[in-house]
């Protein structure tokens, strides 16, 4: 795939999809599609589908014009997939891409493995928002599309910092940055500001964390009926998972969100050495070689000590830990 114009072919209307519990990628890639669509083809008809997703996110351009509807009728000549690694991922809005005249995805997650019609995949991208920009016309980028790009690309970096930022990450930030958009304020509003509700959540799992293998991974776990005493919602839950990771000595987080009785929402994040994509995917999940996800059942207990015996065998690879201990 060359360019964005060359996979619009004669659609007349078009629909975007991300994935379940939509992140910051996902959104910033869709509605960064939505705005530059509007300066490149003005006639097409365009709607973004996704689940509901974190408040912060709804001052980018296009925002209040998603639709949550999983079936509102509408037949697409074209639906594009971003920042979703396999169809399963695109939850109740699958249909609108079963039933499309074509189907593409755009996407950077090492464990895609082709789902659409056309697919356009770089794993060694640090986000969906990212490739996105490869593939568009730069005058054609206008403020509103840089905000969700830059926006997307700063949440899958964790802010430049995780590992999968290189050069042409920071030279595509920078020349978004050109395009006049308070880059500041993006980070700050959408990555570092928290609710009083999500500092309580915060302070409550990292009080509860606990450290094993040596202190070389952590977890946390948040129960239904926690969520329930506080009111939350899982965006509530936003950075627990990272704060966990930046822990003195810890290469591997684990946080654990309980959807229903003994059903959990696994999320990790690695520092150096561990491959997370690979154990999540032994669990039906997927990601980045840092940051993954699955959905397990069992007890806490169980869970952790199944996604254990799997990061155990990369630290023991890597020379960090031996079967008695700590390398």
């Amino acid at each position: 795939m060359e360019n964005i114009k060359e996979i619009l072919g004669e659609a007349k209307n078009v629909a975007i999809l991300g994935h379940v519990r939509p992140d910051g990628d996902c959104v910033g890639s869709c509605l960064g599609l939505k705005n530059y669509l509007a300066n490149l083809a003005p006639e097409l008809s365009v709607k973004v589908y996704l689940e509901e997703f974190p408040d912060p996110f709804r001052f980018l351009k296009g925002a209040e014009e998603i639709s949550h509807d999983p079936s509102d009728g509408t037949v697409y000549d074209l639906c594009i997939a971003l920042d979703v690694s396999d169809r399963e991922r695109l939850g109740r809005f699958a249909p609108y891409f079963d039933h499309a005249g074509r189907t593409v995805c755009i996407d950077h997650h090492v464990t895609n493995q082709g789902f659409a019609e056309v697919s356009h995949i770089c794993p060694d991208a640090s986000a969906t928002s990212e490739v996105l920009y490869t593939l568009m016309d730069d005058e054609l980028v206008d403020g509103a599309a840089a905000e969700c790009l830059y926006m997307g690309i700063v949440h899958d970096t964790g802010v430049f910092k995780h590992s999968n930022t290189g050069g042409e990450t920071m030279r595509i930030a920078g020349r978004l940055i050109e395009k006049g958009i308070d880059f500041s304020a993006i980070i700050d509003k959408t990555f570092y500001e928290k609710t009083y509700r999500q500092n309580q959540i915060l302070g409550r799992m990292l009080t509860e964390s606990v450290l094993f293998m040596g202190g070389l991974c952590i977890f946390a776990a948040v129960r239904k009926k926690n969520m329930d005493f506080y009111q939350a919602k899982a965006k509530d839950l936003e950075g627990i998972i990272d704060q966990l990771r930046v822990t003195k000595g810890v290469e591997c987080a684990i946080f654990l969100c309980e959807t229903s009785p003994q059903v959990y929402k696994v999320s990790m994040r690695s520092n150096r050495v561990v491959d997370v994509s690979k154990v999540a995917s032994f669990f039906s999940g997927g990601g980045h070689v840092r940051a993954a996800g699955c959905t397990m059942t069992g007890s806490v207990h169980d869970v952790i000590n199944n996604l254990s015996e799997h990061i155990e065998r990369q630290l023991i690879a890597a020379g960090l830990w031996r079967e008695e201990g700590k390398a």
